[in-house]
């Protein structure tokens, strides 16, 4: 039988609320760099837009006439003005947008990337996980306020006063109410579970995951 891991869940004033038990092979697994390296490499590549254009000098408008004759002026021999060593030239090796940056990635290596920096991630007392987010209305100071509590809580002393985004929050579900109360806390980011990656966790000092006990049943079906 796989061996579990456990960790506390908290309510939003910081207490503790219970404990789960969490999958090794998604929070226990081993830190594979060289793994996480090339997801994360292949993600940044697959958003470049890849429009990036230069002409060369056959492209160039103009430089059809010679800019003076062969010989006899004392300067050196040119035939096009369009000769990328001259201003308004062509332009040598540059990008075309013929290329594609495109890299696949398999569901496989994604996933096993996603378990190592969450495995990481835990190790690190980086993660914190909250029984709920849910907002009775939307209210940003309700929301700061459940912010301090968690950080307090948590010893991310400086998350409640950063004016960076630090924590990547990850609600299970949609709710209206809770993200617009949360999203102008400038220390947060929030997405959704069903679209957490490796990229976005390693963006962030920390993790909150909202619903705990059906976002690590959604995380363990992914592998």
């Amino acid at each position: 039988m796989e061996a579990k891991l456990q960790a506390k869940i908290y309510d939003q004033k910081g207490g503790v609320a219970g404990e789960i038990n969490l999958p090794a092979r998604v929070f226990g697994a081993a830190w594979r760099s060289d793994l996480v390296h090339q997801v994360v490499q292949s993600m940044r590549s697959n958003k470049r837009a890849g429009t990036a254009d230069t002409k060369n000098r056959g492209e160039v408008r103009g430089g059809g006439r010679k800019p003076w004759k062969q010989k006899g002026t004392g300067q050196a021999r040119h035939g096009s003005s369009r000769s990328p060593i001259w201003v308004g030239g062509g332009v040598t090796h540059g990008p075309l947008a013929e290329k594609n940056y495109k890299r696949k990635i398999s569901k496989s290596m994604r996933a096993q990337a996603l378990f190592s920096v969450l495995s990481k991630k835990l190790k690190d007392g980086e993660i914190l996980f909250v029984e709920t987010l849910a907002m009775p209305g939307v209210k940003t100071k309700d929301a700061v306020k459940v912010v301090q509590s968690l950080a307090k809580t948590s010893g991310w002393k400086t998350v409640d006063a950063s004016k960076k985004p630090r924590v990547l929050t990850a609600l299970f579900g949609r709710s209206e109410k809770t993200e617009k109360s949360f999203r102008n806390i400038p220390s947060l980011e929030i997405v959704f579970l069903k679209n957490l990656n490796p990229f976005d966790v390693l963006n962030y000092k920390y993790l909150l995951i909202e619903n705990p006990v059906e976002s690590v049943k959604f995380l363990e079906s992914r592998g």
